[in-house]
């Protein structure tokens, strides 16, 4: 098993789209890269923590590579903007990845280099990609959130038009049921 940490915004977004990718085992939402210890959702929301909201992605790399979640993680958020996906604004929800190694460092700079000679977006990609810290869990109500919150207007409005654009683009990457 592997483990990569990525921060694209809301944890509860990313969450949803990684437990739906064929060889990832688990997802956690946390907290991570910030000078607080053991912060709580209340003070992340500050913005003063220093910590973005991520999920930790455990898988199998026998059946899914690093550079597929790459590719998945950077079609579904905005890597383009600084401190903000959609109408969640602030440092908490910068677009960063923690690296287990230095191999996974160099395939994520290579990656994002790629990225910017296709000229895939507009603007400058802005993910930092930094070698993983202390990783702190979210609060339990944070967990499985999506799928247990599937009516609330944030998750119809926000991470259900993740979801479909994930479920169009890497249907091949899709956990079946």
């Amino acid at each position: 098993m592997s483990t990569i940490y990525f921060g694209g915004g809301c944890f509860w977004c990313t969450e949803a789209v990684f437990q739906r990718v064929i060889g990832v085992e688990k997802v956690t939402p946390g907290y991570m890269g910030g000078m607080t210890k053991n912060p709580t959702y209340k003070e992340i929301c500050t913005g003063k923590t220093g910590h973005a909201e991520v999920i930790k992605i455990t898988f199998e790399d026998k059946i899914i590579d690093f550079e597929s979640l790459l590719s998945i993680f950077f079609n579904t958020h905005d890597p383009t903007t600084i401190n903000r996906q959609s109408n969640d604004i602030g440092t908490q929800y910068r677009s960063i990845i923690f690296c287990e190694n230095q191999d996974q460092l160099k395939s994520a700079d290579l990656f994002v280099k790629n990225l910017e000679k296709e000229r895939l977006y507009n603007s400058k990609i802005v993910t930092e990609i930094l070698l993983a810290d202390i990783f702190y869990s979210a609060e339990k109500d944070h967990f499985n959130y999506y799928n247990e919150n599937k009516n609330q207007v944030y998750c119809k409005t926000i991470i259900e038009p993740k979801l479909k654009k994930f479920m169009t683009d890497f249907n091949q990457k899709l956990k079946t049921k």
